[in-house]
């Protein structure tokens, strides 16, 4: 079988997301800018000879880029589950991110809580991935099954490489494993992976700014590959990291701090904006965001980031880690807060995140229920019962947990296949349906 060669708008012609005419043109400016230091024929002989089609990705790609360059900003949650990701979704959420912190936490193949240094198995997020798109085309399913339609499922996720876990080539299957679970962006981070570290750590190891640059060519040529338009985001630690790998690149020795090695022979350096900027500058033209990694919530230190990168590349988006590690009332006044995603945005910021937020609100609202629970058994329960009642006027749908994990969906199922007389039907008798419809089931009767 013969493989196309990239569009200009790098799709492979896969279905994609809805896209307005009137925005057809910022789809064909995909890849201005972008470097890519391979030919096309490179990219065509390792394809090999058998065409597949990346549905999911393709479509997250689409949809994110093109929301990127229509909204003000994308803003988005981090999220632990497939469940966290339906509701954000169905709250009014564009996009999703998903976080290797999280996953190292409570969601990695190996079935470990670890710290965010890269311990888990590099499946991990590609894994998360494919569990958060199953349970948004679960909810799709649910909802055009019941006849109901406009919210559009598939929010794009935006997932987390690490260091890439190894060299160029790791880089180049890890992005691929991305694509194959359908993540619509991949971000790398410039530490050395056997060091890796989350950013609001110590102990943070650059790598060389061409061995990093190398990482970042892979995951563009794996997308190539591929043939799907997968957003490349490079994040850079420079702002804090006061380790370097090694002296081999001229750019990062302007940073090094003369005659200072530790004892594992990695040299220090002088971190800070200026060191961030200069890695900036120098990912830019391979990537489609950049990331700066930052130790507090700062307007001012933002902009001068963004004013240092788009002063030669005026047209480069940016993303912005708004952390959970972030003391946010201790830095920022209530009214600094509730404009910061906005001036970040008007600074060039398109995709702003709260990585752990999945994290956050699951451990809280659970200590929360337990912590009353202990005390007022099951008036506590009843008590978060009534309000998930009380947000139902809202759109929130989960208290009816049957159906919302697709119990109707698989009576439907099931009538297909009997032929409309199955008489095994799990959601029609049930508890649910007797106690959580009634009122519906009355109105109806009663229309």
């Amino acid at each position: 079988m013969s493989i196309g060669k990239l569009r200009k708008d790098g799709s492979n012609g896969a279905a994609a997301a809805p896209v307005s005419r009137s925005n057809e043109s910022v789809h064909a400016r995909r890849f201005e800018g972008i470097l890519r230091p391979y030919p096309q024929g490179d990219v065509d002989r390792l394809r090999g000879s058998i065409r597949i089609s990346y549905t999911l990705a393709e479509m997250g790609a689409r949809r994110l880029w093109e929301l990127l360059h229509t909204d003000d900003y994308v803003n988005a949650l981090g999220a632990l589950t497939g469940n966290q990701a339906v509701q954000m979704v169905r709250a009014g959420l564009k996009a999703i991110y998903l976080s290797g912190w999280q996953v190292a936490a409570d969601a990695n193949t190996a079935g470990q809580m670890y710290p965010d240094q890269s311990l888990y198995p590099v499946d991990s997020v590609p894994d998360v991935v494919k569990r958060v798109n199953q349970a948004l085309r679960r909810a799709d399913q649910i909802e055009h099954a019941e006849g109901k339609s406009g919210r559009y499922w598939l929010a794009p996720i935006v997932a987390d490489a690490e260091a890439g876990f190894g060299g160029p080539l790791n880089a180049f299957e890890l992005m691929k494993s991305m694509i194959e679970a359908g993540a619509a962006g991949v971000h790398f981070e410039d530490q050395l992976a056997s060091e890796k570290k989350c950013g609001h750590m110590g102990g943070k190891v650059l790598v060389p700014t061409s061995q990093f640059i190398r990482t970042l060519i892979a995951a563009r040529l794996a997308a190539d590959v591929c043939d799907v338009p997968t957003l490349v985001i490079a994040r850079t630690d420079a702002d804090s990291a006061k380790l370097l790998l090694s002296d081999v690149d001229s750019r990062d020795r302007e940073f090094i701090i003369p005659g200072e090695r530790t004892p594992e022979g990695f040299f220090r350096m002088r971190s800070g904006l200026e060191c961030a900027i200069a890695r900036g500058l120098a990912y830019a033209p391979y990537v489609d965001l950049l990331w700066c990694e930052t130790s507090h919530p700062d307007l001012a230190e933002a902009r001068a980031f963004a004013e240092g990168v788009r002063a030669k590349f005026p047209n480069k988006l940016l993303a912005y880690n708004c952390s959970p590690s972030f003391n946010w009332k201790k830095h920022l006044d209530d009214a600094t807060i509730a404009k910061f995603q906005r001036e970040l945005g008007a600074m060039g910021y398109k995709f702003q995140f709260v990585t752990l937020a999945g994290f956050h609100a699951l451990n809280f609202s659970m200590f929360s229920l337990a912590r009353e629970y202990a005390k007022d058994g099951m008036a506590a329960y009843s008590k978060l019962q009534q309000a998930e009642f009380a947000a139902e006027g809202a759109g929130y749908t989960a208290a009816k947990h049957q159906r919302e994990v697709g119990t109707g969906y698989f009576d439907e199922v099931a009538q297909v296949i009997a032929g409309g007389a199955a008489s095994t039907l799990a959601l029609n008798e049930s508890t649910e349906n007797e106690q959580f419809f009634e009122k519906e089931s009355v109105e109806a009767k009663v229309a």
